[in-house]
């Protein structure tokens, strides 16, 4: 067995990452800025070393570890990886700026906060590379287990740790479904490297239909990372239970592990059977297309909207590869343009995606994302932070200005189109006009007159407990609060700290909420750049 150390680079920094953040806790305890500066540094150092070691080392920027074969390699670092990787450690090092917030309140211990989610990187970057079953599934469950104590991380807070026991229960069903698949594939190819899954002759026509069931386990399984229906009953409740910086990476970083291990086994694995495979594929999407949509349209409160939404984008993510059913959608130029349409959405749905989310943390700070009421007349209180929300809301609904979105739904119906797919075209616009009635509303209520009971926050709040600080109607934004010079210096120590930690962390959201925002413009005017890259993924 060959093993390239080189390759393992990018594993070696982000766990590092995590090791290095115990210690700076363990020698400065207390010390914000030591223990997120520590975390910042290691994201940066693992998105750096990540694209150095795929596009800049070995032959042609590819370099392999773990290797029994010349195609059987466990790990591969290539541009794909270094792509997957890079993008796990920016959203990562997103999420601890969105976190400065709840982070200063003392509401979230800051030293296991951010070794959590540097382990969490570290499945990540191992995911871009795994070329074996158990390889992938490893590292989308190290990527995975962190997040279940993320979410219910707040101290005192029941409605966080309720929607930590459902992730965890939901997701220990889905990986055990997705376990008995990958057992079934093992058993019917007698191999678990992606190469051999793909070239397995099977002479014995009885292992045919036991390698379709292990297929379609699997993917099934898989399907809950993405938060595909029917395994996305835990989204709605998770996000509105988590921290808001916790739903932000929950909400991109796990639905794209989710998509890198479907077209992994989908696709690149899927050879024997990709007719299977884009069945399984193609009635996820319609469902989670559909359903997501249509109770997103009852959604009463900001991230549940969003939770919803997302369970519609997995849909438009894994249409695409629904045209794998099809015979002119499994020809090499067909796979080709649905592989690049599905990493491309996905990579639009991050950017859009995380830009809410920082939207509503610059909104509310420390609170929770409250509900979609509470944001009527945001336009006129923060015009840039409306302009941030505008922009991600109708991306998501594919809509100007959100141009990122546009193209991502263009290049989805237009591979769709080129596959031989035009039923599945068809359901993707219908469900496209159904979410335009919630995306809509939300951006007219920015526009709308200000709730009555929408100012007040840091002004008078009477001191009732220490909890309601952080949930009014609407918090003001850090500036907002920063700025405000009425508060009187009476009020008790809990409103006064919880309104005031927002502010004084008010630079990082800021940066995070600009530089999403910045991203996001620029995909949506040069989406040339997103298919580039995402030609890395073709198999």
């Amino acid at each position: 067995m060959t093993i390239d150390q080189i390759a393992l680079l990018p594993t070696y920094v982000a766990a590092a990452t995590a090791v290095l953040v115990l210690l700076a806790d363990l020698v400065a305890p207390g010390r914000l800025g030591a223990v997120v500066g520590t975390t910042a540094f290691g994201m940066v150092a693992t998105a750096g070393t990540a694209i150095g070691v795929g596009l800049g080392l070995g032959d042609a920027g590819r370099r392999t570890a773990f290797c029994v074969g010349p195609d059987q390699c466990s790990l591969v670092a290539d541009p794909a990886a270094a792509a997957v990787g890079a993008a796990f450690a920016i959203l990562a090092l997103g999420a601890v700026a969105l976190s400065l917030p709840v982070l200063r309140t003392g509401e979230v211990p800051v030293g296991e906060y951010c070794f959590l989610l540097a382990c969490s990187l570290t499945g990540a970057v191992v995911l871009g590379g795994a070329r074996d079953l158990i390889t992938l599934i490893v590292a989308l469950e190290t990527l995975t287990l962190p997040l279940y104590l993320l979410v219910g991380i707040r101290r005192g807070a029941t409605a966080g740790a309720s929607a930590a026991v459902t992730f965890f229960v939901v997701s220990v069903v889905s990986t055990a479904v997705a376990l008995l698949g990958a057992a079934l594939v093992y058993t019917a190819t007698g191999g678990v490297h992606l190469a051999d899954i793909a070239r397995a002759d099977l002479a014995v026509p009885e292992l045919r239909p036991l390698l379709k069931v292990g297929m379609v386990l699997l993917l099934a399984g898989l399907a809950f990372k993405v938060a595909a229906v029917p395994a996305h009953a835990w989204a709605p409740a998770t996000y509105d239970g988590a921290p808001l910086p916790v739903a932000a990476y929950l909400s991109t970083a796990s639905k794209l592990g989710g998509v890198v291990a479907l077209l992994l086994v989908g696709v690149l694995a899927g050879g024997p059977v990709l007719a299977t495979s884009g069945l399984t594929l193609a009635v996820l999407a319609v469902f989670s297309m559909t359903v997501g949509n249509l109770v997103a349209l009852r959604q009463r409160r900001m991230v549940r909207l969003l939770a919803w939404s997302s369970v519609a984008q997995a849909g438009y993510v894994l249409a695409p590869l629904g045209a794998l059913l099809a015979t002119g959608g499994r020809t090499t130029e067909a796979v080709a343009l649905a592989v690049a349409a599905t990493v491309a959405y996905a990579l639009f749905y991050v950017i859009l995606e995380f830009s809410a989310f920082a939207a509503v943390v610059a909104v509310r700070g420390s609170a929770d994302g409250g509900e979609i009421a509470d944001y009527r007349g945001l336009a006129r209180r923060s015009p840039w932070l409306t302009a941030v929300l505008v922009i991600a809301l109708t991306g998501l609904a594919g809509l100007p200005p959100g141009l990122a979105g546009l193209f991502a739904k263009v290049a989805v119906v237009r591979s769709l189109l080129g596959g031989d797919a035009a039923w599945l075209a068809i359901v993707v616009a219908i469900n496209a006009v159904i979410g335009l009635a919630y995306y809509i509303r939300v951006v007219a209520s920015l526009f709308a007159g200000s709730a009555e009971p929408a100012v007040a926050v840091t002004t008078t709040a009477p001191a009732t407990t220490g909890a309601s600080a952080p949930t009014p109607a609407t918090s003001p934004t850090p500036a907002v609060a920063a700025a405000s010079a009425t508060a009187p210096a009476t009020d008790t120590a809990p409103v006064t700290e919880s309104a005031a930690a927002p502010a004084r962390a008010g630079w990082p959201v800021a940066a995070a909420v600009g530089v999403a925002a910045v991203l996001a413009v620029l995909v949506g005017l040069a989406p040339q750049g997103v298919l580039e890259l995402a030609a890395f993924f073709t198999p």
